[in-house]
């Protein structure tokens, strides 16, 4: 695993990252990229230190021995993944910054996968949806989505910055932007999020939403994160 920070022009901070390899595999080697998206009030370093997803010995205990690839996290804050009102664009950090820095390092960034959990798992769908070119395939977990800018705001009041940034950014009324690029995405049974994933279930067609026990939480997510990396290394 590598980390280091660098100073983002498009959020306006100092945005820390980390890479983790797999077990031998290095820069250069042409192993395939992931993006990894975190989740509200998370940062780069949670899917390793919380969600774990490096860990090829969970990933083969609940029967999905892990496929090669390289996990790429980049700090994107609390902005819901999309361009604000007031200067912070984690999305465009992550495309027109992140990128050319994992590219620098040796990683293949042509084309990328993405997975993402709660708020990442909405900004792994935007950013599908947004650059279908570059997103080969997408992963979500339990993603954050409200039916409106109301109900967003009465949630998070800082996800959104009005009606009209909601209905530019809504991953729903955008679907048909992902064109064939494919999807997985899966959701607890008891998620209050559940009604977008199972609005999308209908979207997206048989096979695309995986429904099951669980709640908007990281052991829910670490169970779900083997199969969803088995899905983007197809």
């Amino acid at each position: 695993m590598v980390s280091g920070t660098f100073h983002s022009s498009r959020r306006g901070v100092e945005v820390g990252w980390t890479v983790s390899y797999p077990p031998g595999r290095h820069p250069g080697d042409g192993t395939p990229l992931c993006l990894v998206l975190h989740g509200y009030a998370a940062d780069h370093t949670t899917a390793f230190t919380q969600l774990a997803l490096q860990d090829p010995q969970r990933a083969a205990a609940l029967g999905h021995p892990p496929k090669p690839i390289v996990l790429a996290a980049a700090n994107g804050g609390n902005g819901y993944w999309h361009p604000r009102s007031n200067g912070d664009d984690p999305q465009g950090m992550l495309v027109h910054e992140f990128l050319p820095l994992l590219a620098a390092l040796g990683l293949p960034t042509g084309q990328v996968v993405v997975l993402g959990w709660s708020m990442g798992g909405y900004g792994a769908l935007l950013l599908a949806e947004t650059y279908p070119g570059l997103i080969a395939r997408v992963a979500a977990e339990s993603p954050a989505i409200w039916p409106s800018d109301a109900a967003s705001r009465n949630a998070n009041p800082d996800a959104f910055d009005s009606p009209a940034d909601w209905a530019a950014h809504d991953v729903v009324g955008h679907l048909p932007a992902l064109g064939t690029t494919p999807v997985r995405i899966d959701c607890g049974l008891s998620d209050p999020f559940l009604p977008a994933s199972r609005e999308l279930a209908v979207l997206l067609g048989p096979g695309r939403v995986v429904l099951g026990p669980g709640g908007h939480d990281p052991a829910f997510w670490q169970s779900r994160a083997p199969a969803q990396l088995d899905f983007l290394t197809a």
